[in-house]
């Protein structure tokens, strides 16, 4: 794809002073910047192609190399352009803050000794069915990183504290201006925090943190299913430079039931009946989640009639309630019948003909 003429792109003749190339490219800049055109590829490309030519035509050396050669000519030295408007944050920091009011003003730099959040953490936790159902308080051991209680989170030794870096000046980054361009780098002295500690604690080795196991308490609603989770604020990592700690995440993962299956909040239940007792009728004892209950099961049943227990299924976790539990029959067929069984069935079918 053909390059534009960079000085077609700023709208400059190529008599253009440097301060004009400089006005030009800071008017094009903001007309085109993404956070000005969400969502508008033409605008992004345009503002890619802005940055490009400025970077060009603000540089004496590559301005003199491209009026002689062209593009072919840049490119001969190296230069390759950019690839798209995140290349130009990547490359050049905080290049446009003093045009578009965003970020640090230029030679400031961005504070990187700020407190800091801790880390959030998961725990998988296995319950039974019936704690789901039901609710439970439990115990767990978490082992995660708390502050230091020695040098209660400085990092430095008893009768020391961190000081000032002097390479940053407690900003966390180092400023190169070049021009418009302003470029900003994590320090190299003090890694991003503003502080650097020359006597670190002999119990954390400076880090401000030392590894523990904590007993939390979980209260376990009832209702809850697999996938359900937990938060509880504050029980996850110790932050940064005096930061909140994180929170823990409690995913369950519910087991499943001898014979209950959930649907939703309501559970089912499948018991057997004998052939005699689908045909005549009886009254049945089954199981439900607290206790026995006893459901009548009408003559001519056949397999597979469910019956409903109103309000014997799971608690509704987001309401008052309950679920109900479905008591699904299955028809046990005898497979051992004696002679004496068998001349009855027989009996009974020739009695079940002469009939229809």
């Amino acid at each position: 794809m053909t390059k534009r003429d960079y000085y077609e792109i700023l709208g400059i003749p190529k008599t253009a002073s440097d301060e004009e190339i400089k006005k030009n490219y800071r008017k094009t800049a903001m007309q085109c910047h993404p956070d000005k055109n969400p969502g508008d590829k033409k605008a992004e490309e345009r503002f890619k192609e802005a940055a490009e030519a400025y970077e060009v035509l603000s540089d004496k050396q590559k301005r003199e190399i491209y009026d002689h050669y062209g593009h072919e000519g840049l490119s001969n030295t190296g230069f390759r352009g950019f690839n798209g408007f995140d290349d130009i944050f990547t490359n050049f920091g905080d290049i446009f803050e003093d045009v578009f009011g965003f970020g640090n003003a230029r030679g400031r730099g961005r504070s990187r000794s700020a407190a800091r959040a801790g880390a959030d953490l998961r725990y998988d936790l296995k319950i039974s069915f019936l704690d789901a159902a039901f609710g439970l308080t439990t115990t767990i051991d978490l082992e995660k990183l708390s502050t230091c209680q020695k040098c209660h989170g400085s990092g430095a030794a008893a009768g020391t504290s961190p000081e000032t870096c002097r390479t940053c000046q407690g900003r966390g980054q180092v400023i190169q201006s070049s021009g418009f361009f302003t470029i900003s780098s994590t320090c190299p002295h003090c890694g991003g925090h503003g502080k650097v500690i020359a006597k670190p604690c002999s119990h954390c080795r400076g880090m401000g943190k030392e590894k523990i196991v904590k007993s939390v308490q979980l209260k376990i609603p009832a209702g809850v299913e697999t996938g359900s989770r937990l938060r509880l604020r504050g029980e996850g990592e110790a932050g940064d430079q005096g930061g909140p700690s994180g929170d823990l995440y409690v995913f369950l993962h519910v087991e499943d039931h001898d014979f209950f299956v959930r649907s939703g909040d309501d559970i089912i239940y499948r018991v057997p009946i004998s052939f005699v007792q689908a045909a005549l009728g009886a009254i049945i004892e089954v199981t439900t989640l607290e206790e026995k209950e006893k459901i009548k099961i009408p003559h001519g049943s056949q397999n597979g009639k469910t019956f409903r227990l109103k309000g014997k299924g799971i608690p509704h976790i987001r309401g008052y309630g309950r679920g109900d539990q479905i008591v699904e029959v299955f028809v046990q067929i005898p497979t051992d019948l004696n002679k004496k069984q068998e001349e009855l069935l027989r009996e009974f079918e020739k009695l079940s003909n002469a009939s229809n």
